[in-house]
Order: C-alpha cells, then sequence, then structure tokens
C-alpha cells in the first residue's frame, strides 16, 4: 500500500472531529474557564446591546419570528452582542427557507412527475428543505441552542428550591 489509508490519517489527525473555538461568555456558563489559557486576551469584545434591535427587512414572518425568538433568548442569556447581527439573521433567514420549503414540499410532495417525459423527480424544495436545515443546525450550535450544548452550559441565576430550603432553615436567624 502506498498511503496508510483514510482510518489512520483520520485517527492521526482527528478529521471526524474538529475544535471550534468557543467563546469565553459560553466557558463561563459552563464553568470551564482556565486562567491558564489565558481566556478573553486575544478574543474581540463587542457591546452587549440592551434590547434586540429590530429584525432586517429582508426576513418575512418566519424569518421575523425566528428573530424575536431566538434573539430574546440570547439576549437574556448574555450571549448577543452587536457583532452577533448578521449571524442571527443568517439563522433567521435559514429558518425562513427550511419552512417555506417544507410547506412546498407538503403541498406538492416529495416526488414530482415530469410533465414533459412523465418519469419521476425529487422535488426540489426537498433538496433546499434539507441544506437549510443544516445551516440552521451549524448556527444553533455556535449559539449553544443545541440540547448537546445546553448540557455543556450551566445555568445561571439563583435556584427558586434553594432559596426556599435555605430561608425555611434559617429563618429563626434572620428573626
Amino acid at each position: 500500500r502506498l498511503y496508510p489509508g483514510p482510518a489512520k490519517i483520520c485517527r492521526k489527525f482527528d478529521l471526524n472531529m474538529p475544535n471550534h473555538p468557543v467563546p469565553t461568555k459560553i466557558k463561563e456558563m459552563r464553568g470551564t474557564v482556565r486562567s491558564d489559557r489565558g481566556v478573553g486576551d486575544q478574543e474581540a469584545q463587542f457591546p452587549i446591546p440592551d434590547n434586540l434591535p429590530n429584525p432586517p427587512t429582508i426576513l418575512k414572518r418566519y424569518g421575523r419570528r425566528a428573530w424575536w425568538y431566538y434573539g430574546s433568548l440570547l439576549i437574556e442569556a448574555g450571549l448577543f452582542t452587536s457583532a452577533d447581527k448578521l449571524a442571527l439573521e443568517m439563522l433567521c433567514k435559514a429558518y425562513e427557507r427550511w419552512i417555506d420549503s417544507e410547506l412546498e414540499v407538503l403541498q406538492s410532495g416529495t416526488v414530482l412527475k415530469s410533465e414533459s417525459t412523465g418519469g419521476l423527480y425529487h422535488n426540489p424544495h426537498l433538496n433546499i428543505a434539507n441544506k437549510a436545515f443544516e445551516q440552521i443546525r451549524s448556527l444553533l450550535k455556535e449559539f449553544g441552542l443545541t440540547p448537546a450544548e445546553r448540557t455543556r452550559v450551566a445555568a445561571i441565576g439563583s435556584n427558586p428550591k434553594e432559596d426556599d430550603l435555605a430561608s425555611l432553615l434559617f429563618s429563626d436567624i434572620n428573626e
């Protein structure tokens, strides 16, 4: 054999599992920030807006709904900065394209019949929907909004059950 083969190359360079840089904010929420790694030294800092800006005019019905939904989630989590507007727009446009394509597939079916030859072919909207779905999944991962990403991020805020238990146990001390 002249070359080691794909299995050895993948194991050597780990091509199946790329390591994407993780924003410091997500590392803080996960509890994995390490001071010896120079966290935040080279990372660009952008202002965090108080409110979500209005959706871009390119977004229509479903894209606008996604903008307000995902944008408010990101603002509340402190993960949205002024530099993230384009990425959120891309997510919302892909979502809009996915919904529109899926509605077309529902209306006309996944397999169509050619009027000229009578042959069967896949609905082109199915390919558009599949591509948009992959874009959505990729962008949701970038924002930390997939189930796998959420398991890696610790919740910020107080636990009401712990507060209630603490106040119940130590109510005599406070009075």
